[in-house]
């Protein structure tokens, strides 16, 4: 893929000047992952940063008792694990590819030569700010709209509006995505379900007719 491409469209990297960009962009290397492919563990050391270029990650940490606690759903165009870049050493939770996946990763010493530079420094910080402003927005939405909502604009966002989806994420994670637990997302599908607005079987999820155009 062009790594410069994707940089210059995408929204998170926006305010970052064109020569800081191409510096960025030499600095990230491609990589592929499979389905249920961890892209790091909690507790590892933090050797790099990545960001997602198509498929979903989900992050999460695992209690005491050996259970995952999700925290959020990854998404095309983010960036995830800066945490070490500056605060912690190791990971303080685990990621893994929920679908096939590719993401782009910044190794954590090529990132810190680059912040030497004032230019890129005082970019970067700008990007990171705006970072802060879309999780202040996703804070609003899960407060805003109620299950239903959060999760046809979640299709919506995902994958367009269309009247058959292929989804290949589990449900468990769907549900973590738009800041429900399985339970709740499985009575929501049951209730739509049976009210006529759509069909879930095995992976393909069919809206009725023209129900975008009502949302």
């Amino acid at each position: 893929m062009d790594v410069q491409e994707f940089l210059d469209r995408n929204e998170f990297f926006k305010g970052l000047s064109i020569p800081s960009k191409r510096a960025l962009a030499k600095a990230f290397r491609v990589k592929n992952l499979k389905k249920r492919e961890r892209v790091f563990v909690e507790g590892q050391k933090g050797e790099g940063v990545f960001l997602l270029t198509a498929g979903s990650v989900l992050v999460y940490k695992t209690t005491d008792d050996g259970r995952q606690v999700v925290i959020k759903t990854i998404e095309p165009g983010e960036l995830f694990g800066e945490v070490i870049l500056f605060e912690k050493e190791r990971y303080p939770a685990s990621a893994e590819a929920i679908q096939d996946t590719s993401v782009l990763a910044l190794a954590r010493s090529s990132f810190l030569r680059l912040l030497d530079q004032e230019d890129f420094r005082n970019d970067f910080i700008a990007t990171l700010m705006g970072k802060m402003r879309y999780l202040t927005e996703r804070i609003m939405t899960l407060t805003a709209f109620d299950v239903e909502a959060r999760f046809f604009r979640f299709l919506k966002e995902q994958y367009g509006e269309r009247e058959e989806y292929e989804l290949e994420i589990a449900k468990k994670d769907l549900a973590a995505a738009i800041g429900t637990n399985p339970e709740t997302l499985s009575r929501l599908i049951l209730r739509l379900r049976q009210g006529g607005v759509m069909e879930w079987e095995g992976t393909v999820l069919r809206l009725k007719d023209a129900f975008w155009e009502n949302f």
